[in-house]
């Protein structure tokens, strides 16, 4: 199978690989160290947030919109890569997340209702 064939995660998975490869920057990418760089990417990505009223597309202009997309892609290529370390299939782990938080969220107790699910 070829790169161009598989599914979007595997892909960025295989790019993300092959980029660090051709730096020799595997020997840097512990699980420690992507876990702090998507952390700081995360903030990166708050930052162009900070002070807007909500963070509404009315609020944000052209190039604040592409620092986001930008920021956005930073954050998921670290979150891909520190999955890949950690043999974590990311698209199984959110799909069972959902599936845990559907139990503890009842969509007919919760509608509406933003508290945690131990506060309910």
């Amino acid at each position: 199978m070829t790169t161009a064939n598989l599914p979007d995660l595997h892909d960025l998975r295989e790019r993300t690989r092959q980029f660090a490869q051709a730096r020799d920057w595997e020997q840097f990418h512990t699980p420690k160290n992507l876990a702090m760089a998507l952390s700081v990417e995360v903030a990166e990505l708050a930052e162009h947030f900070q002070w807007l009223q909500t963070g509404a597309a009315t609020e944000l202009d052209d190039g604040k919109r592409t620092a986001i997309r930008h920021e956005l892609a930073d954050v998921l290529l670290y979150l891909v890569q520190l999955a890949d370390k950690m043999q974590v299939d990311l698209h199984a782990a959110a799909v069972e997340k959902m599936a845990l938080n559907a139990i503890k969220y009842p969509a007919d107790t919760v509608r509406g209702d933003a508290r945690k699910y131990n506060e309910y």
